[in-house]
């Protein structure tokens, strides 16, 4: 019987001779191969961060130990927090906004860590000047967008990545090639879930850009698709649990993104995956759920099932079972130094050296085109039909 893995090839390879599905994975790949692609002549890939809040301080200390990275710059909006980070972490320069940055200290790579909302105008304002970018997600408000984003970056000879990195795990590798190898049997469906009970420093979580996917569905949606394939189609429902939120600094505002909701995606060949992210999820480890010890993704197949051990962005192992071993096996329990974080650290040893790395800006955008079509449906109360795709598999 064939694998999963090998049904979904043989489509692909049919797909090539009918210049469907396989040619835009094709396509993307000769035109990745035409971009900057070659080693750098720098031994050292020189950054600009932009965005200097919470989540800069887990990318700052990575950065600053990785040694294909050189931190030049920090920028941010509200100046003291650009010049604080820069003091913590001994950059030399800080600005309070892109414009003097880009035009300041030179650089090759902008990090960028702003709010969600300002990450498509910031990351094309850096590539039209020929800077590399590394986002954290999402890259653009929506697919054509993030295609004109990629667009411009192959006309200015610079490269575009983003967040997340799910799929650079060895807890991902290791599901990838169970599923490869066929061990699951014919596979069948999937369900992942990620939630808390939703931020408080911050109101873009809740506004216009921002919501429970793009912020935390994203993950699953990345792990899910890099493991089954890209989506064909996009069923959901969304909603708003908690309509107003109590804001550090700011007091009680509206809510009017989603902080519920369930995507539900066909794979093609019979597979349907399904997820569920959301702000009123409670969870005893917190935000963080650093602790969490549960399967937080779970793959079922006829001969088998295996679940991630915690969440993808921190996970502690995969569980396997089988027709020949009924009972959960552990697997992968060592990160091996993956962490969330780690995406631009690896970007700038990638442009270093050369070498690809797993995630891919056609990938970033696939998970985009699938929040925007899970939104639609949710509007229209219809299934909504994805042409999107990426390289895949991801890992052989």
């Amino acid at each position: 019987m064939k694998s999963e893995l090998a049904n979904r090839r043989e489509f692909l390879g049919q797909a090539v001779a009918a210049g469907t599905v396989a040619a835009a994975i094709s396509h993307a790949r000769v035109a990745r191969s035409q971009e900057v692609g070659r080693p750098s002549a720098r031994k050292r890939i020189r950054v600009g961060v932009i965005g200097c809040g919470s989540v800069s301080g887990r990318y700052l200390p990575h950065l600053k130990e990785c040694s294909f990275a050189e931190v030049v710059s920090t920028c941010d909006i509200i100046p003291e927090r650009a010049v604080q980070r820069a003091k913590e972490f001994q950059v030399a320069n800080h600005y309070p906004h892109i414009d003097p940055m880009l035009r300041g200290v030179p650089f090759d790579l902008l990090v960028n860590l702003t709010d969600m909302q300002e990450h498509e105008h910031l990351n094309r304002e850096a590539i039209q000047v020929g800077r590399h970018v590394w986002s954290e997600k999402p890259i653009a408000n929506s697919h054509a967008a993030g295609m004109e984003l990629l667009d411009l970056a192959r006309q200015k000879g610079v490269r575009v990545w983003g967040a997340p990195v799910v799929v650079a795990s060895p807890q991902f590798a290791f599901m990838a090639k169970t599923l490869a190898a066929g061990v699951l049997g014919r596979v069948a469906s999937a369900h992942a879930d990620y939630g808390h009970t939703g931020p408080n420093w911050s109101a873009f979580f809740y506004q216009v850009g921002g919501g429970s996917m793009p912020d935390l569905g994203v993950y699953n949606l990345t792990s899910l698709t890099g493991l089954l394939g890209p989506a064909r189609s996009v069923t959901a429902m969304t909603s708003i649990v908690t309509p107003t939120r109590h804001i550090d600094g700011k007091g009680e505002i509206e809510v009017t993104e989603e902080d519920n909701a369930t995507v539900l995606m066909d794979h093609g060949h019979g597979v349907i995956s399904s997820v569920q992210s959301g702000f009123n999820f409670f969870n005893p480890h917190g935000h963080e759920g650093a602790q969490e010890s549960r399967h937080t993704i779970s793959i079922y197949g006829s001969q088998g099932s295996m679940g991630l051990v915690g969440y993808d962005w921190e996970p502690l192992g995969v569980d396997l079972a089988t027709e020949q071993q009924p009972l959960w096996k552990r697997h992968e329990p060592d990160a091996q130094g993956y962490v969330w974080q780690q995406g631009a650290s690896q970007i700038c040893e990638c442009l270093v050296t050369g070498r690809e790395p797993r995630m891919t800006p056609e990938h970033a955008l696939h998970v985009v085109d699938i929040m925007c079509a899970a939104r639609e449906s949710q509007k229209s109360g219809r299934r909504i039909e994805l042409t999107s795709t990426f390289p895949w598999p991801i890992v052989t």
